[in-house]
C-alpha cells in the first residue's frame, strides 16, 4: 500500500473526483445484488409451479432496470476514476518536463536521453495505472466483495458463506509473496528498457557515423544483444505475473466445490431452496472479479511503486544553478566584467580555469583563442550560467550575473556553438525559434546578415524548406549560419560565437564578420575560434592554455610578441596560401 501513501498528495487534491468514483462503484455493487436474487426467486417459483405471466414480467422488468442502472453507475465511476488517472499523468508529465527544463548540464551528463525518455513514458504510465486501475481494483475488491459477501450471508446462508470464503485468505498470502518479487523484478525490467531505449536513440542519431565507418552490422548485433537481455528480464517478470491468475483460479475452484457439496446437502435437508443455491452460485461468480482484482492490485501497486520511485529520483535531483525567485528582472546591458580565480567541473579535481580576468566594454569585441581543451568553451559556459560553482565573480551591467533571474538574463545573450541544434521544422521557424513573433522581413534580414539569404533563395521552398531532424538536410556551414541568424534575430546585448564559423570558408567568414561589426557597433561580442582570422579585428584577444591566459592584446601587439599567437597565425596564413596555390594550379 506504500504507493497509495506516496500518491496521497494527489488523492487529497482530487478527493471529490475519487469520491464520485467510489460512490459509483458502491451503487454498481448494490445494484448487482438484485439480479441474482430475482433469478433465484424465479427458479423457486418455477420449481413450485407458482410462476405467472405477470410475475415473470415484473421480474424481467426489475432485471432490465438493474441493467440500465448499472450502465449509468458504471459510466459514473469510469468517468471519475479514469479521468483522475489521466489528470495525474498530465500533472506528472508537466512536472517532469518542467524539471527537465530547469536542470543544469551536470544533470544531463549523469542521465542519458534514452533513460529520461523511458522515465517520461513507461514509468509514468505505470504510475497512472495505480491512480486508475489500482484505485478500481482496491475499491472494487472491497466494495463488490463486501456487498456480495453480505448478500450471501444475509439473503442465503451464513454457514454456506463462511465455508465458501475459507480459501480466500490464502490469496492474500500468495499476493504478498509474489508482489515482493514483482517489485524487484519490475525495477530491473524498467532499467533494462531504459538501456534499450537509449541504445535505439543513440543509434538513430548517429546513423550517418555508423554507416560511414561500416559498423551497421556490429551495431545491429549489439542492439539484438540488448533486446535479448531485456526479453530475458521481462520473461522473469511475466513468469511471476502469470502465477497470479492460476492461484486465484485454484482458490475459487475450491470455493465452488465446497459450495456445491455443502449447498447441495442444505437443499436436500431443506435448509435452503434450490433457488437460493442458484443465487448463491451467482453471487460466488460475482466474487471472481474481486479476487482477481486483489491479485491484479498487488501487481499494479508493485509496478507503480517501482516506477514512482524512479520518477521521484529524477524529481529530487537539484540543479546547482539556482534561479533566484527575487532575481533581477531587468535585461542586462553594458560592460561585462569577468574575474574567475578558479573553476573545476563537478567531480573533476583538475582545474579548468585559473585566474581569468578581463573587462569587456559595451560595443567591444573580445577574441578567445587557444589549442583544443585550453578552456575557451569553459569561459562561455560560466557566462551562460551552465555552472555557478566557481571562485570569483562575473558581472554584466555592473551586477553579478547570479543576481539576475534566468528568464531575464539568458534572453539577453545570443549563443552560437560550433554544433547548433536545429528542430525538425522549416528554416523560417528555426530562425525565429527564440522570437516566434518575428515577421518574415525580420527573419530575412537576420539571414542576410549571416550570409545565408542567397542560399535560401535558391531552395525550391525557400524559407518554408524543411531542414529534417537536427537539420540533416543542411550542410555544416548552412547550419552554422542559420544558428547565427537565429541569435541575431533576438538582438542580444551579448553575442557569443563559440567556434561558430569553423564550417564556412574564409570568404564567407569575412562577409559574416563584416556584417557583425556593422550590426553590433554598440553591442558586445565574444568570438572563440581556432581560425585566428576570425578574431584578428577584435578589440582584445586573449590566448588560453591549460585554463590560463598566456597572452593578451590586440592583433598587432600579439604579432609583435612572436609568441603562440604569432606562430599559429603565421602557420594558418601559410596553409591558406598553399591551399590557394593548389586550387589555382588545378584550375
Amino acid at each position: 500500500m506504500s504507493i497509495f501513501k506516496k500518491l496521497a498528495w494527489y488523492f487529497r487534491l482530487e478527493w471529490q473526483r475519487y469520491l464520485v468514483g467510489v460512490i459509483g462503484l458502491l451503487l454498481t455493487a448494490i445494484i448487482a445484488i438484485v439480479p441474482p436474487r430475482i433469478i433465484g426467486n424465479m427458479v423457486d417459483s418455477i420449481h413450485g409451479r407458482t410462476m405467472t405471466g405477470s410475475l415473470l414480467a415484473i421480474d424481467l422488468a426489475v432485471v432490465a432496470g438493474a441493467a440500465v442502472a448499472q450502465y449509468l453507475t458504471r459510466y459514473m465511476w469510469r468517468n471519475a476514476i479514469w479521468g483522475g488517472a489521466a489528470r495525474l499523468e498530465q500533472l506528472l508529465r508537466d512536472r517532469l518536463f518542467q524539471h527537465f527544463m530547469g536542470m543544469d548540464r551536470t544533470f544531463y551528463q549523469r542521465y542519458r536521453t534514452g533513460d529520461l525518455m523511458a522515465h517520461a513514458t513507461n514509468d509514468l504510465e505505470a504510475v497512472q495505472r495505480v491512480a486508475g486501475g489500482g484505485i478500481l481494483q482496491f475499491a472494487d475488491a472491497i466494495i463488490t466483495g463486501g456487498t456480495t459477501l453480505i448478500a450471501m450471508m444475509a439473503l442465503i446462508n451464513w454457514r454456506l458463506t463462511l465455508l465458501a470464503v475459507i480459501p480466500f485468505p490464502f490469496l492474500a498470502g500468495i499476493s504478498w509473496f509474489l508482489g515482493q518479487k514483482i517489485h524487484r523484478a519490475f525495477g530491473k525490467s524498467q532499467a533494462a528498457f531504459s538501456r534499450l531505449n537509449n541504445k535505439a536513440q543513440e543509434s538513430i542519431s548517429g546513423i550517418k557515423v555508423i554507416k560511414a565507418l561500416g559498423q551497421d552490422q556490429e551495431d545491429v548485433a549489439d542492439y539484438n544483444r540488448q533486446i535479448d537481455q531485456t526479453i530475458r528480464i521481462n520473461r522473469h517478470v511475466n513468469h511471476l505475473d502469470s502465477l497470479f491468475d492460476p492461484g486465484i483460479t485454484l482458490i475459487i475452484s475450491v470455493s465452488y466445490v465446497a459450495t456445491i457439496v455443502l449447498g447441495g446437502t442444505f437443499v436436500m435437508q431443506g435448509t435452503i431452496t434450490i433457488g437460493n443455491l442458484v443465487s448463491f452460485i451467482s453471487y460466488l461468480a460475482m466474487m471472481v472479479w474481486p479476487m482477481f482484482a486483489v491479485g491484479m492490485l498487488f501487481n499494479t501497486m508493485e509496478r507503480g511503486n517501482a516506477s514512482y520511485d524512479r520518477v521521484m529520483e529524477l524529481l529530487n535531483q537539484q540543479s546547482k544553478v539556482i534561479d533566484k525567485t527575487d532575481g533581477l528582472t531587468t535585461r542586462p546591458q553594458g560592460e561585462l566584467s569577468y574575474h574567475v580565480t578558479q573553476f573545476n567541473y563537478p567531480d573533476d579535481e583538475q582545474t579548468s580555469l585559473h585566474d581569468i580576468n578581463f573587462d569587456l566594454a559595451a560595443g567591444h569585441t573580445l577574441g578567445i583563442v587557444g589549442r583544443v581543451g585550453a578552456g575557451k568553451s569553459s569561459i562561455m559556459k560560466l557566462i551562460l550560467r551552465e555552472f555557478d560553482d566557481y571562485q570569483g565573480e562575473i558581472k554584466f551591467g555592473g551586477r553579478p550575473i547570479k543576481d539576475y533571474a534566468l528568464d531575464s538574463y539568458l534572453p539577453a545573450i545570443g549563443y552560437v556553438p560550433q554544433e547548433s541544434f536545429l528542430f525538425s521544422d522549416s528554416i523560417l521557424e528555426n530562425i525565429r525559434f527564440a522570437r516566434p513573433q518575428a515577421t518574415q522581413n525580420q527573419v530575412e534580414d537576420a539571414a542576410q546578415k549571416s550570409d545565408l539569404a542567397h542560399q535560401i533563395a535558391q531552395l525550391p521552398a525557400g524559407y518554408a524548406t524543411q531542414v529534417g531532424e537536427d537539420g540533416i538536410s543542411l550542410s555544416g556551414g548552412q547550419r552554422q549560419r542559420l544558428a547565427i541568424a537565429r541569435a541575431l534575430l533576438i538582438k542580444p546585448e551579448l553575442l557569443i560565437l563559440d567556434d561558430a564559423l569553423s564550417a564556412v570558408d574564409a570568404e564567407t567568414e569575412t562577409e559574416i564578420l563584416a556584417n557583425l561589426r556593422q550590426e553590433r557597433a554598440n553591442k558586445t561580442t565574444i568570438i572563440a575560434a581556432h581560425r585566428l582570422s576570425s578574431v584578428m579585428n577584435a578589440d582584445e584577444i586573449i590566448v588560453m592554455d591549460h585554463g590560463q591566459i598566456i597572452e593578451r592584446g590586440d592583433h598587432a601587439s600579439l604579432m609583435a610578441t612572436h609568441g603562440w599567437y604569432y606562430r599559429m597565425f603565421t602557420q594558418q596564413q601559410l596553409e591558406t596560401r598553399v591551399k590557394g596555390g593548389e586550387q589555382n594550379g588545378r584550375e
